[in-house]
């Protein structure tokens, strides 16, 4: 692993809502904003930035933990643009600070977590857990 991140570090990330991005299930489109699953794949996204920079080519990042805030609406059409910032690095789990926000105003904020471990240890993981 390539340790190459400090307590601080940012990257950023942006997207720009589409009707795909709405909350829908099988009993319709719930609302006509971006939803927090989205919100929680774009924040994945902008922590793992730091993930791609930091793995050798045989590691891989595992995610550990997604905490979310959803705090106002992001409408169809409107540019979202993420912050993750490192907060912590303990032994091989990157933690970051996630800051979205949409014309201004904080969409949503949250945490990440992901460790960082050999293609092979997660293959022997998985596998010992396989039915």
């Amino acid at each position: 692993m390539k340790n190459l991140v400090r307590i601080g570090d940012t990257k950023t990330h942006g997207f720009k809502v589409t009707a795909d991005h709405l909350a829908t299930f099988e009993s319709g489109t719930v609302h006509q904003v971006c939803s927090t699953f989205v919100l929680a794949r774009e924040m994945e996204w902008a922590s793992r930035l730091f993930v791609l920079d930091m793995c050798e080519t045989h590691e891989e990042g595992v995610g550990t933990m997604l905490h979310i805030d959803h705090k106002s609406p992001a409408f169809v059409g409107d540019e979202v643009s993420l912050l993750a910032k490192v907060a912590g690095f303990e032994k091989n789990e990157l933690i970051c600070e996630i800051e979205v926000s949409s014309k201004g105003r904080i969409v949503a904020f949250g945490k990440t977590g992901q460790k960082i471990m050999s293609r092979d240890k997660i293959t022997q993981i998985f596998t010992s857990l396989e039915r």
